[in-house]
């Protein structure tokens, strides 16, 4: 039973990790797609609408 109890725990532990390594895999590639990006077209920065306000602002990372 403490085997079992203790590859349940070891398993919950790996999906998370496997989540949260997957997640900052892709907000990495965004990052760099984003950067690919604003090379081509020569763009300082990426402009990002602000809802309430209407205003346009850099985009932050």
């Amino acid at each position: 039973m403490p085997q079992l109890i203790l590859f349940t725990i070891v398993g919950i532990a790996a999906y998370v990790g496997y989540r949260s390594f997957v997640r900052e895999a892709q907000r990495v590639t965004a990052k760099v797609r984003r950067a690919e990006k604003q090379q081509a077209n020569g763009a300082m920065g990426t402009l990002v609408q602000d809802p309430k306000t209407g205003e346009y602002r850099l985009a932050k990372d």
